[in-house]
């Protein structure tokens, strides 16, 4: 079932655990997606960036294809929709065609920016119901055109924005969106405990949680963090699956036994149950099992 993000992240708070954001790219990616979260009775958020969205068909588009497979599929987990990393335009855009989350980035705009355009997000948003993520410290790496270094967020700046009425925040603690580049030194817990205490602890937001060692994303939950996104990590084994299949030849149609493996339905199929098997993996890691 569709829901805004608010109370499975503040139970999730409450229980010392964190629920996982996996952000989908097309069909396969959202039903693996929530038929894992439903198999596993695991709350869950499926997160879309302006990119994927835009590759996708549009807002609307994704809007309606998760809201519709959650129905078809029968899942009754709770479900968020929530846009990734979005401008001001695109939050807005999301609110309307129907999202039940939405993240305003404005960690890129001089700071006085964010906040007047936080503000205006969250009032849009808070009128349907929509929850809101915003963004101090900008995540590390490129994501929708936009680098940064892995920035350390202010603790005073973040609780600037979380007095705007915001529902959870991503702060970043020297995370970076993709693979982390050798010698990366890792999270910086000390500022996350900052963070956490100056926000009043609300639900805090790792993004880029592909590549981080088990052991400091059991810390960073331990200090306040209850989101954690995911999405590297499932392209890299939908990639490595596809791949595999191909090598062997089983798409071929000239292959003696091809048994019409180019049927994307078959083609796919092996993409579609790596990312399964990864988003149980991290919904264990997160500990999210059995809290729906």
């Amino acid at each position: 079932m569709l829901v805004n993000a608010t109370k499975m992240l503040r139970d999730a708070k409450k229980g010392h655990y964190a629920i996982g954001h996996f952000n989908t790219n097309n069909l396969e990616w959202t039903k693996a997606i929530l038929t894992t979260a439903q198999e596993l009775n695991s709350p869950v958020i499926i997160g879309v960036s302006m990119g994927a969205a835009k590759y996708m068909g549009g807002y609307r588009v994704v809007a309606a294809m998760v809201r519709e497979m959650d129905k078809g599929l029968g899942i009754t987990v709770p479900v968020a929709l929530h846009l990734d990393h979005g401008n001001y335009e695109a939050a807005k855009a999301c609110i309307e065609a129907g999202f039940t989350s939405v993240m305003f980035d404005g960690s890129s705009l001089p700071f006085e920016e964010n906040v007047a355009k936080t503000k205006e997000i969250v009032a849009l948003a808070h009128e349907k119901g929509v929850s809101v993520e915003a963004e101090v410290g900008a995540i590390g790496g490129t994501e929708d055109g936009i680098t940064a270094d892995g920035e350390v967020a202010d603790p005073e700046e973040c609780r600037k924005i979380v007095d705007l009425g915001v529902d959870f925040l991503a702060a970043g603690i020297g995370n970076i969106h993709g693979i982390y580049p050798e010698g990366w030194t890792g999270l910086h817990i000390d500022v996350l405990e900052k963070i956490n205490e100056a926000t009043d602890y609300i639900p805090l937001v790792l993004h880029g949680g592909t590549g981080i060692p088990d052991n400091q994303i059991r810390d960073a939950i331990v200090n306040g963090v209850s989101k954690i996104n995911v999405n590297t990590d499932c392209q890299l084994v939908f990639a490595e699956a596809t791949i595999k299949y191909c090598a062997e030849g089983k798409a071929d149609p000239t292959a003696a036994n091809a048994a019409k493996g180019y049927d994307p339905r078959k083609l796919l199929k092996p993409g579609y149950e790596a990312i399964k098997a990864k988003v149980k993996e991290k919904m264990e890691l997160f500990g999210s099992v059995n809290k729906a």
